[in-house]
């Protein structure tokens, strides 16, 4: 589990480095103002926790559920909540009907804050066994 934790908190990283530098230019010369600010969260919460995926890759051990469960909230949300925010920002540019997605956004936020509260408890853990 550590080892794709770390991968895909790299690979997170790469691809917001990347989206972001796509969004500043190409897609500056064609998004609304408000599809690009939407492209730019999703960028932002997707280097967020490609950071956040990094640290917890390399101190926790993965050797309990809570720890995997915390790993994969954010691995799944942070998938769920950029991915969706890409797409309804490019659907409202390119015209697609893309609207299903909306309800995937607040899913994917939604497992973003359980892995926050399994990363607050796994460190409560971790004290409360010293």
């Amino acid at each position: 589990m550590k080892k794709i934790v770390l991968l895909v908190g790299a690979s997170y990283g790469l691809l917001s480095v990347v989206l972001g530098a796509f969004g500043a230019h190409a897609l500056k010369k064609i998004m609304s103002a408000e599809a690009l600010q939407s492209f730019e969260t999703g960028v932002k919460y997707q280097m967020y926790h490609a950071l956040v995926l990094l640290m917890v890759g390399f101190y926790f051990t993965f050797s309990s559920k809570i720890e995997n469960y915390m790993a994969w909230a954010f691995i799944l949300g942070t998938f769920l909540f950029s991915v969706s925010i890409y797409f309804l920002a490019l659907g409202k540019t390119w015209n697609y009907q893309v609207a299903w997605l909306g309800p995937i956004t607040p899913l994917g936020g939604l497992l973003l804050i359980v892995g926050w509260a399994l990363l607050i408890a796994n460190i409560y853990n971790g004290f409360q066994s010293k």
